[in-house]
């Protein structure tokens, strides 16, 4: 390799070529760039945690008056500023220092305050021109004392300016805060911790400098990361607090929620360091696209400024939500590794350090800096106590000082003869020269003499303070304890021994056959006031198992519809604008088989998301079972669905309504069952189900019931040959006039047998006779005895006794009835 030099401009140009040797060339060049990077760029220093971009921001919005009380300035003027007298890097590297020191999601203790978009987990910040900045109080912390030679300071790059070559530090900085830096052959990637913690650890410390890891990490148990989650195994941490090198697995923080009365979620609110929310739904779609991920049906990042970090995952019916979530944290980021390599400049050379080591290098150094100020203030103290007592020499002869210095030829005579004269020295004589007319009052003289009492007991105790370590570091001990209590915050990341997510292929396996709900046998109930719930039934019980109630009755407790299915089970629910909903009872409340208490279901309607209010669930049928749903309507129509048709829907009609009709009752039974409408007019009337032909989902039906003028019908059911000789009716009779739900009306409660069976499309038989003042009924009920009334509030009603004669009248009710059903059991 040539290397060719120049000449000066005077003297004629030679050429001179030197050979030199290239290997030789490029060792020297790597090793001045790799001592840039390390010394000047990538690594913090492990007194203050700052590397020498940060310091210098820090340093520069001091000295240019940022302060928590004083407005933002452009975070442009800022990079300029530092970039013109400090920093002779790019404006880049300058900006994204400033901004990672405001964002709260990456230190535990921000240094800016930034003002305006510093940007997110996802995406960057806005432009310096945009953005303004001030000082953090914290900052301050960092940067008190500077101007009492409490640090060293070293000319700025052009050697015109100087700047600290490490901020003073009020409290242990790198290990609050973290560092992530990649230099020339090593890095540096630090873990946030609890200031408070951290400072107990510290004075722990300074209190028993022989303490031992495991007292250290009595007070200093883990790290404490700004956006908080769940550290799941701390043999990693112990390791790094040993010696400088680990790792650990941070979680989010997720709960198992309702989203809605029929879907189950996960939601996070809390995420490992430094993942976003973004990223995570990104990984979510790859995992369910690449069919890696189940369980999922969608995902919503409901995050916002005022409620902060809110992410929905939704569960899929059917899908444990814990096993979907054991998923997550194995393929996705909800589970993620942060690896501690604690380098840090020390002694100016980078080292790796331990939790102890690193805590020594602070203490150290804030003791230098507690020294280093006393020391200062005590030299201020004596240099003032030295002027405040020539001021007193000469104000106790004051006319003898003015004398002499009127008879003085100059200054410098005047300085010398009052130095002569009263044995001061030159800095006293000087000072007394200077001295204002008005200082030389009686006033004047007291208050001299109270100031220098005070600087002689202020200098007595800053030399006691130099001659005692031990003082020196309580002193330190007392103000970090006092920086902890102003800038301190609770915990908060959660610290757990549990075992973290193994993503092995045997774990695969195993958490994807676990995924789904286990599918059991299950009874699902229906309230007459339209909650649902489901009660889980032993495996292998034969028949209908028996199901305990308590001996009190609950509020909600009627029955309006049962079934017997599984848990994963389609199953549907006919609405009174004849519409089949599919669902599966999986999710439904589940309730014990020895406490069954509908009110502590889910409301049906809420349940299956039902648009209009004024459309109401009558009955949950099986899809998969030989019965036809038998169907009768306000009008009097009898419809009975052919089986096996049905749409592969989620909802679809079973019966074609006419205008103003509606579902007033859906039942699921057999040819030799009986269906029973029961009209306002109190006509009752029974005719066998195989008079009624199956038809496909969108027929209409067919006459049922022939009503008369008025009338409407309020009932309808079925009744199978073995409840006939059980089953009864039950009419609730009261006045149109009055308002619904006055006037508690009569009621009567007659045997079903009593009625006779009439034909299709006829008008029945009457089934109670009105009172004076009655007009219509406005409830009725048939099926098995006992049956159970229920108020508008779901409680429980009591009704007349059974028995009463088919066409009686009823008898006056205590309180208004709304709805009646079969018992639980």
């Amino acid at each position: 390799m040539t290397r060719a030099t120049s000449q000066p401009a005077d003297e004629p140009i030679v050429e001179r070529i030197e050979d030199v040797d290239v290997a030789t060339e490029m060792q020297g060049s790597f090793l001045e760039y790799a001592y840039s990077v390390i010394y000047s760029r990538a690594l913090p220093d492990a007194r203050d945690g700052l590397k020498p971009v940060q310091r210098r921001i820090l340093y520069q919005m001091s000295e240019m008056g940022l302060r928590p009380d004083k407005g933002h300035v452009k975070s442009a003027r800022v990079v300029g500023e530092v970039m013109g007298k400090l920093h002779p890097h790019g404006d880049t590297a300058i900006y994204d220092a400033l901004v990672r020191m405001a964002q709260a999601f990456t230190l535990r203790v921000p240094l800016i305050d930034g003002h305006g978009n510093f940007g997110s987990l996802d995406d960057g910040p806005a432009a310096p021109r945009y953005t303004e900045a001030r000082l953090a109080s914290t900052a301050l912390a960092m940067t008190e004392g500077l101007d009492e030679d409490v640090v060293d300071f070293v000319p700025n790059y052009d050697n015109q300016l100087t700047q600290p070559e490490v901020l003073p530090a009020a409290y242990p900085n790198l290990l609050v805060n973290g560092a992530a830096g990649i230099a020339v052959g090593m890095a540096t990637n630090m873990a946030p911790h609890n200031l408070i913690e951290v400072v107990g650890a510290a004075r722990h410390l300074i209190a028993n400098p022989d303490a031992t890891l495991d007292e250290l990490m009595e007070f200093v148990p883990g790290p404490d990361l700004p956006t908080g989650g769940t550290i799941v195994g701390l043999a990693g941490v112990k390791d790094a607090y040993a010696t400088g090198r680990g790792s650990f697995k941070t979680r989010a923080k997720v709960s198992v929620e309702q989203i809605t009365a029929r879907k189950t979620g996960l939601v996070v609110t809390e995420l490992p360091y430094l993942v976003g929310p973004e990223k995570v739904i990104e990984k979510i779609k790859d995992g369910v696209n690449a069919k890696k991920i189940n369980g999922i049906s969608d995902v919503t990042d409901l995050t916002d400024r005022t409620n902060g970090l809110r992410l929905v995952i939704g569960i899929k019916t059917g899908f444990s939500p814990d096993a979907v979530l054991e998923q997550l944290y194995r393929l996705t980021p909800l589970e993620d590794s942060f690896n501690i390599n604690n380098v840090a400049l020390v002694d100016g050379g980078p080292q790796t350090l331990g939790l102890r080591e690193l805590l020594q290098v602070y203490v150290g150094h804030r003791i230098s800096v507690v020294t280093r100020r006393s020391e200062y203030r005590l030299a201020r103290r004596r240099e003032r106590l030295h002027l405040v007592d020539g001021l007193l020499i000469a104000i106790l002869d004051i006319d003898e000082v003015i004398q002499l210095i009127r008879g003085s030829d100059d200054t410098a005579a005047a300085r010398s003869r009052l130095m002569e004269v009263f044995d001061l020295s030159q800095v006293q004589a000087e000072y007394i020269l200077e001295l204002q007319l008005r200082r030389l009052t009686k006033f004047s003289r007291i208050e001299l003499e109270t100031e220098r009492d005070k600087l002689r007991a202020e200098i007595a105790e800053l030399e006691a303070l130099l001659a005692s370590r031990h003082r020196i570091e309580a002193l330190v001990s007392d103000e970090l304890a006092e920086t902890a209590e102003r800038y301190g915050t609770p915990r908060r990341t959660l610290l757990t021994d549990a075992r973290p997510s193994i993503a092995g292929a045997a774990a695969k396996r195993a958490a994807a056959a676990a995924l789904e709900v286990a599918d059991v046998p299950c009874r699902v109930f229906l309230s007459v006031t339209g909650r649902i719930a489901r009660v889980d039934l032993p495996e292998g019980a034969e028949g209908a198992p028996t199901i305990t109630v308590p001996a009190r009755r609950s509020k909600h407790d009627a029955i309006a519809s049962t079934l017997d299915t599984t848990s994963r089970a389609e199953i549907g629910a006919v609405t009174s604008r004849g519409r089949l909903i599919r669902f599966t009872p999986v999710d439904l409340p589940m309730l014990p088989p020895t406490s069954v208490q509908l009110g502590a279901g889910v409301k049906v309607a809420d349940y299956l998301a039902l648009p209009n209010r004024d459309e109401r669930v009558l009955a949950i049928v099986s899809l998969d079972a030989d019965r036809s749903i038998a169907i009768g309507t306000k009008q009097g129509v009898v419809k009975r669905v052919a089986t096996g048709g049905y749409p592969n829907k989620p909802e679809f009609e079973v019966i074609g309504l006419k205008a103003g009709d509606e579902v007033v009752g859906a039942v699921q039974g057999d040819e030799s069952d009986e269906l029973v409408f029961v009209a306002s007019d109190a006509q009752l009337l029974r005719f066998s189900a195989s008079s009624v032909r199956p038809q496909g989902c969108p027929a209409g039906g067919m006459a049922g019931i022939n009503l008369g003028s008025g009338a409407h019908v309020i009932h309808f059911t079925s009744i199978s040959a073995d409840e006939t000789a059980d089953s009864v009716v039950v009419t609730v009779a009261a006045s149109t006039d009055t308002l619904l739900g006055t006037d508690p009306g009569s009621a009567k409660v007659s045997d079903f047998a009593e009625f006779p069976a009439k034909g299709r499309a006829t008008g029945g038989v009457r089934a109670q006779r009105f009172l004076k003042g009655e007009d219509a009924l406005h409830l009725a009920w048939v099926g098995p005895s006992p049956a159970l009334a229920v108020g508008p509030d779901g409680s429980t009603r009591e009704l007349p006794d059974s028995g009463a004669k088919r066409d009686g009248s009823g008898q006056p009710l205590e309180s208004v009835v709304a709805a009646v059903g079969r018992r639980v059991g």
